[in-house]
Order: structure tokens, then C-alpha cells, then sequence
């Protein structure tokens, strides 16, 4: 197998029939390392947004179980899509998931937007440090799962299109983002998750180069200011010679798939694991098309 040679596949298959499996190649073959990284920038610009981030802090499950609810949200995205979207488990995932969710009153325009950053996310972060840019079957496959995703949720007029994801999210920030100090602590809360994944002396220059990475309005609305240019510059330079590297070496062979490690959950989970506790073994509710 060449390095090109998943890309030559997806372009051969139909986003709209093969969406999962190209989601699939994405996430666990061919970008996997940016695709998580993306999806955490997608996690940070929630925060700018005052409603979501006053409900995560009010909550505060980012400060009591920080590492547990970072893993959380990443298992249930795993869950809904490892074995398709409408197999038994990923609808017994979105199932809970939406149990959690229907505590809390939250409107669909931010869940939506949510939705959007999740796609835009992994889309812009690959594109600008991948080894390779995404193709427009993988952009339209992102946006496809995310469109499945709102579907499962019961969220309404949920996009089909990257164009309209992505001109959902642009819109949305334009509106919603400002400063709060509720944004500034969830933020810092997850600052502290990332940074102990690595050696103690490592940590302040990882909050640093995550810092470096995001753009102007968003540091404004969680209340940090830019970085130096020079800290940026490095910051970029480095995950370009990375990409560079990345794209010299074979790929990822089809046995070795890179699946969710989380730290949270050393020694395995079931899907009643994930969520705040009140939420474990309470009755579920039908997901919007088996009623």
C-alpha cells in the first residue's frame, strides 16, 4: 500500500452511501493525530460562548472530574460511530447521550453550533498542518456525520453541507462570542487537563503552543491574550515540519486502526460509565424516529 493509496479509495466512493467509512479512514488511519487535535480546538471554541460555557461551569464537571468529562465527550462520539450510526450500539450511545443532554435546557441553536465546530473543527486543522490537505468526499463525509449526529439527537435544521456547517459556525461566533469569566475558568480547567498529559516541565510551554494556535476573537472571548509573533511562528513551523514527516512515512496499516485511549478509564468501560453519575441506569428515552 502506498501513501496515497486510501486517498485514491475515498475518491473513488460516494460521500453520501459511504460516509461512515470514510469518517472512519479520517479519524483512525489517515489523520488521526490531527483529527483529535482539531476536535479539541472544537471543544475551546465552545467556551467562548457565555451560555455554553456558564452551563459547563455551573456544572462543574470540568473541575471536579476534568480528565473523566474531557474522555466523556470524546467515547460518546467513538461509541455512535465505531460500529455505524444506526447499529444497535450507536444508537444505544446517542440514546444516552441524549439522557444527559435532557437535563439541562439547551437551545438547539447552540447545540447546532457545537455540531458545526465538531465538523469545521478537524476540517481546518488538517487542512492548515495535516500531511495532506482533506479532499472534497472526506470534507462532505465530515459533514455527514455531523448531519447523522444532529439527526440521532433530535436536533432540528441541522446542516448537510460543509459550505453551510461552516458558514453556521462563522455566523454564530460573529454573534455569540464575548468575554466571561465563567468562559476563562472552563477554558483554564481544560488547559490543566491537557498539559498534565505530559512531563511537569513540559506543561507551561504546552499551554503556551495550545494558546499560540487559536485565533484573535477567540482568546478575547476566554479572556487570554496572543501570544508573541515568535511563539506562534515556532508553534507553526513545528507542526509543519511535523506534517512533512508524516507524510514520509507508509500508512498506518489496516490491523492497527487508532482507537480512543482514555485516561480516565485505565482498565475499560461500559456505556453506563460515561456521564455525570446522575445519569447512570436511569431510564432512556426513544430516540425521535422510533417513536
Amino acid at each position: 500500500m502506498g501513501r496515497y493509496s486510501r486517498l485514491r479509495e475515498i475518491r473513488r466512493m460516494d460521500p453520501e452511501r459511504d460516509y461512515e467509512r470514510i469518517h472512519k479512514l479520517i479519524a483512525q488511519y489517515e489523520f488521526p493525530w490531527d483529527y483529535n487535535q482539531g476536535i479539541a480546538v472544537a471543544f475551546l471554541r465552545d467556551y467562548g460562548v457565555p451560555r455554553i460555557s456558564r452551563l459547563l461551569d455551573r456544572t462543574q464537571e470540568f473541575e471536579k472530574a476534568g480528565q473523566k468529562r474531557y474522555d466523556d465527550t470524546v467515547l460518546f462520539a467513538y461509541e455512535m460511530a465505531e460500529e455505524g450510526f444506526d447499529s444497535e450500539r450507536g444508537r444505544a450511545a446517542a440514546r444516552h447521550l441524549n439522557r444527559v443532554h435532557g437535563r439541562y435546557d439547551i437551545a438547539d441553536e447552540d447545540f447546532r453550533y457545537v455540531l458545526a465546530t465538531t465538523v469545521v473543527g478537524p476540517k481546518r486543522w488538517i487542512d492548515a498542518y495535516g500531511w495532506r490537505p482533506l479532499c472534497a468526499n472526506e470534507t462532505q463525509a465530515l459533514a455527514l456525520v455531523g448531519h447523522k449526529m444532529g439527526l440521532l439527537m433530535g436536533i432540528s435544521d441541522v446542516p448537510r453541507s460543509y459550505t453551510d456547517f461552516e458558514k453556521l459556525m462563522d455566523d454564530y461566533e460573529r454573534e455569540m462570542f464575548a468575554y466571561d469569566p465563567a468562559n476563562r475558568r472552563v477554558a483554564s480547567a481544560t488547559f490543566r487537563i491537557i498539559s498534565s498529559w505530559y512531563p511537569g516541565p513540559l506543561r507551561p510551554l504546552i499551554a503556551r503552543f495550545a494558546l499560540s494556535l487559536l485565533d484573535e476573537p477567540l482568546l478575547r472571548a476566554l479572556g487570554y491574550r496572543p501570544q508573541p509573533r515568535r511563539v506562534r511562528s515556532l508553534s507553526v513551523r513545528a507542526l509543519r515540519t511535523r506534517s512533512a514527516c508524516v507524510r514520509l512515512l507508509p500508512p498506518r496499516p489496516n490491523r492497527r486502526p487508532v482507537r480512543p485511549k482514555p485516561r480516565a478509564y485505565p482498565f475499560g468501560y461500559t456505556l453506563d460509565d460515561l456521564g455525570p453519575h446522575w445519569a447512570h441506569s436511569r431510564p432512556l428515552q426513544p430516540l425521535k424516529d422510533e417513536l
